[in-house]
């Protein structure tokens, strides 16, 4: 859909930003006036992870005039593999700051705002009214209903971007957007997925290329939108899939029987389980990983049993484990062939598949299993260090 530009042309270009930009300044569709949209323009990227680091390097490129950074968490080594923005001496710093470094570096003349913060219903408010545009690279459905809702009543469009494994999705919502014909998240996903159905890049993976692919795609966008060039994906869905290299584009309508958003709700209750079943599981046993060592250093008889995937057993496991994948363990044949009465350990990477496994587990009768409380990584961090981290 094509729409007018979101913000007015700034003042003129310097000298130094006309030879900087000139590569811009030479597409008709571009020009001055759309650099000096760019330049004028205020943006917001939500997250300086896998699609915020391309996101934010070439918002900066292109002569975004100002550039918000909101992220709470620092740069792991494990982040590199895909989060281009940050380095190897950037490992324990905020990822905000490591962010901005990069931009600096690259374009002295972008402002930079940092929010050092998580973004909750508290401040989404005051965060997101402050900008033009938003760009969503977050990778779990809490905040982006958060997002979606705090820019609905903000009337604020915003780019969004998914990735998982070899897939990734993008697409621009706003709900009130010139024409009528606007759109916002909930009418692509009205409710969310169950938990166990939607796994994070930290359990499922991610190819870390993918991130160049969809992030370039979220700050094309981005940069139509300011600058009113184009036909924006506002109204449609690019499903991008890299194993195939090949594109799909969904067209995108108002969801049925939709409700008005009036206020931001408690959403990580809204994505979570049902109220009966999170209460049920808070009440899931579990097991530490320094009781589980002395468990086994006792020689109290045990069984360990790692439900994760094959790859990831392949990576690391624990000594002593049994693989059994989250798939074939929750069958029945495979229930039925275990003792019921046995002390039974499981574990995943972080917990969560373990406690599904649980909670089938009990409803089949058995009476002694508990899940190890942070998974494998818990495991590595508290007893064995020797172990890899993934």
């Amino acid at each position: 859909m094509r729409l007018p530009p979101l913000v007015n042309p700034a003042a003129e270009l310097s000298k130094d930003e006309i030879s900087r930009y000139s590569r811009h300044l030479l597409i008709p569709e571009v020009g001055l006036i759309g650099q000096r949209r760019l330049k004028s323009s205020k943006v917001l990227v939500i997250g300086a992870g896998g699609l915020g680091s391309p996101v934010l390097l070439y918002l900066a490129a292109a002569g975004v005039g100002t550039i918000g950074i909101i992220d709470f968490d620092v740069v792991d080594e494990s982040n590199l593999q895909r989060q281009i923005i940050h380095g190897q001496s950037d490992i324990g710093r905020p990822k905000s700051e490591s962010a901005c470094n990069a931009i600096n570096e690259l374009n002295p003349y972008v402002k930079i705002n940092l929010h050092r913060e998580r973004l909750e219903v508290v401040n989404a408010h005051a965060v997101i009214s402050g900008y033009d545009l938003i760009v969503d690279g977050t990778d779990n459905f809490a905040t982006r209903y958060l997002v979606n809702d705090a820019c609905v009543l903000a009337d604020k469009p915003y780019v969004w971007g998914s990735i998982f494994r070899f897939e990734g999705q993008v697409s621009v919502f706003w709900e009130n957007a010139p024409g009528g014909k606007g759109l916002n998240y909930r009418d692509l996903y009205p409710e969310p997925p169950p938990p166990e159905m939607a796994p994070s890049c930290a359990e499922g993976g991610v190819l870390g290329i993918l991130c160049a692919s969809i992030g370039a795609m979220m700050a094309t966008e981005a940069i139509k939108l300011i600058t009113g060039i184009g036909e924006t994906m506002l109204g449609r869905l690019a499903v991008y899939d890299a194993l195939e290299m090949s594109y799909r584009f969904i067209p995108l309508h108002r969801a049925p029987n939709r409700t008005a958003i009036d206020g931001l709700i408690d959403y990580q209750r809204f994505c979570s389980v049902n109220p009966v079943s999170a209460t049920y599981a808070d009440t899931i046993p579990v097991i530490s990983a320094r009781e589980l060592k002395a468990i086994k250093e006792n020689g109290t008889d045990v069984q360990l049993i790692d439900v994760r995937g094959i790859e990831e057993w392949d990576i690391v496991h624990i000594e002593g484990a049994k693989h059994i994948p989250k798939s074939r363990i929750m069958s029945e044949e495979v229930l039925a062939a275990m003792n019921k009465e046995d002390f039974i350990v499981l574990h995943c990477k972080m917990g969560m598949r373990s406690r599904d496994v649980l909670l089938e587990m009990q409803k089949q009768g058995f009476t002694n299993v508990k899940s190890l409380d942070g998974g494998i990584l818990a495991w590595i961090r508290e007893v064995d260090q020797s172990l890899p981290i993934y």
